[in-house]
């Protein structure tokens, strides 16, 4: 129970449209990492269940580029806060959307990523 996962697809701009998803995993073959980025403000993760406030951890869904070509969207795991202090890890914007009518029980979110890496294997 140390680890708290999420789930974040949807996008602001986007909705659920993955094919529009905008954020990007770039292939850094130097150092054998993907690079987690939201290129524009359209690109935020937008509603994902639990990454207001619990999240440690949660799968991005992103467009694979590996040497300038897109591959495709794939599921990556990023760690998004601390697991003992829950801060967000360096690199990386998320809170609470407030008050949901009717649906307060759940700590639906937002988060971003800038060039946030984490390692292939």
């Amino acid at each position: 129970m140390r680890i708290l996962g999420g789930y974040a697809q949807t996008e602001l701009g986007h909705g659920s449209d993955v094919s529009g998803l905008e954020t990007t995993a770039t292939y850094d073959i130097k150092t054998d990492e993907f690079i987690i980025h939201t290129p524009n403000p359209k690109a935020t993760k937008w509603w994902p269940g639990d990454i207001g406030i619990h999240c440690t951890h949660t799968i991005v869904f992103a467009k694979l580029v590996i040497d300038k070509n897109v591959f495709g969207v794939l599921p990556f795991l990023v760690q998004l806060r601390d697991c003992d202090t829950f801060m967000p890890c360096e690199g990386i914007k998320c809170g609470d959307m407030g008050p949901k009518f009717g649906y307060n029980s759940k700590n639906n979110g937002w988060c971003s990523f800038d060039q946030v890496r984490i390692p292939r294997d």
